[in-house]
């Protein structure tokens, strides 16, 4: 029997330059960031970024990152992004994957709670 492929994910800010090392750029937003082209990014998977109503909260201050991201959590178990995650999945087991966001702060988006989603799946790796 073969082993299964782990997912190799990685994290990065939009902003940051492309590298071959990043792989499948995907953006994981709900809305394309100001001043990127489409030819930086892959792949779009809006459904995965943080819903617009939470962001604002949180940019409000009016949020605290713990109930973001409980709320992030129960959003990828609903569909649309339920769906898009196992395809997600998928790729990042065939392939290397890069989840781009604007967020300055790694350790307080998005990103980093979906790369340890993924990580859970299998093991993963960091840009």
């Amino acid at each position: 029997m073969g082993r299964r492929a782990r997912p190799r994910v990685g994290t990065k800010r939009i902003y940051e330059l492309p590298s071959r090392a990043d792989g499948t750029r995907v953006l994981v937003m709900r809305l394309w960031p100001r001043g990127i082209r489409k030819s930086a990014v892959d792949l779009w998977l809006r459904d995965l970024g943080a819903e617009l109503r939470n962001l604002r909260l949180w940019n409000a201050g009016r949020l605290r990152w713990p109930e973001l991201r409980r709320r992030y959590l129960a959003g990828l178990k609903r569909p649309p992004a339920s769906e898009v995650l196992a395809e997600l999945r998928s790729l990042a087991r065939r392939r290397r994957v890069t989840l781009l966001c604007s967020c300055a702060d790694p350790a307080r988006c998005h990103r980093t709670i979906l790369a340890r989603v993924l990580a859970r799946q299998g093991a993963s790796s960091r840009a």
